[in-house]
């Protein structure tokens, strides 16, 4: 029987330099800037803020839609905002060169008569800080998504408004795990809809293949530990899927170089409602193309919102 300890290749210190920077990279994402308000794309809004459920001070907005009692709770994947993510423009185009424009999904909501909040998890746009600066993939960022359900129950508008939950990616996972915790805050969530929720360990070990350094995802985990984040096993909505009993809405795109499919299809099929529903974003392997999708084709976002927060 072979040893796999003495099978495994030596770390140089060149690809020791390259897990070192991808642990700090996970562990505190360089900040996107904000480039635009919902104004520049025709809608009215208002700058609120709120606490999280842990404190932390997150900016959103609120754009209204006249005579309306419909609300989606929007917020973002790692490394981007409330805005999108500014991939046309330098350093960013170097993490991805596709430019994400979130504000076009909330314009697509605004105009099939929906009032939108969204807003900056925490150590992402213009939020506070927390934890350290440090990001959990959703296993911190779900006080942020009890902390906008909080804001939205206590206001004196909003608390008897229809709520539904558009949240990708790292935003989506959180609210898996913020439904897990506290589901007392999430009885009356209509729908959910959620692009490209995603496993750390599945994503990192996909990445980490294509340079060269697969073998070494133990020596990943152990740098981001030191620098106190998490193990990326552990940053995976797998555990909390069961738990989401809404009708939920999963897209991804198929060809993904970050991933696998059988990765969003595992967390897909753990889901429990026999409302939920899956759409696979074909004819691209980038990543972030699945994040601009239903700001470029809202139809079946709108359609499954409209169907359940009647």
């Amino acid at each position: 029987m072979t040893d796999s300890a003495s099978t495994k290749p030596t770390l140089s210190a060149e690809q020791l330099a390259m897990i070192q920077g991808i642990a700090r990279g996970m562990k505190s994402p360089l900040r996107a800037p904000i480039l635009k308000t919902p104004a520049d794309y025709g809608l009215d809004f208002e700058d609120v803020f709120f606490p999280s459920f842990d404190g932390v001070a997150l900016e959103a907005w609120y754009i209204p839609a006249a005579n309306s009692d419909k609300l989606i709770i929007c917020n973002h994947p790692l490394t981007m905002n409330r805005y999108g993510f500014p991939g046309h423009m330098e350093p960013w185009s170097q993490f991805a060169d596709i430019h994400v424009e979130f504000i076009n999904i909330y314009k697509a909501l605004n105009k099939a008569g929906y009032n939108v909040l969204t807003y900056d998890m925490r150590n992402h746009g213009r939020s506070a800080d927390g934890n350290g600066g440090i990001v959990g993939t959703g296993l911190l960022e779900w006080r942020d998504v009890v902390g906008a359900m909080q804001y939205v129950q206590s206001h004196a508008q909003l608390k008897d408004m229809t709520v539904g939950l558009y949240n990708p990616c790292a935003g989506g996972n959180a609210a898996m795990v913020a439904i897990t915790k506290q589901p007392e805050f999430f009885t009356d969530v209509k729908a959910f809809v959620c692009a490209q929720p995603c496993s750390m360990a599945c994503s990192r070990q996909t990445v980490m293949d294509m340079m060269g350094i697969g073998d070494f995802m133990d020596e990943v985990d152990m740098e981001q530990i030191k620098l106190g984040s998490f193990a990326n096993h552990e940053m995976s909505p797998h555990p909390y899927a069961p738990n989401v009993h809404m009708p939920t809405f999963v897209i991804q795109v198929r060809e993904d170089i970050w991933t696998k499919p059988s990765d969003v299809q595992t967390t897909f099929d753990l889901l429990p409602n026999k409302d939920k529903k899956q759409f696979w974003v074909e004819g691209t392997t980038k990543r972030f193309d699945g994040y601009n999708y239903f700001g470029k084709n809202p139809e079946q976002m709108v359609e499954y919102f409209d169907r359940f927060m009647k």
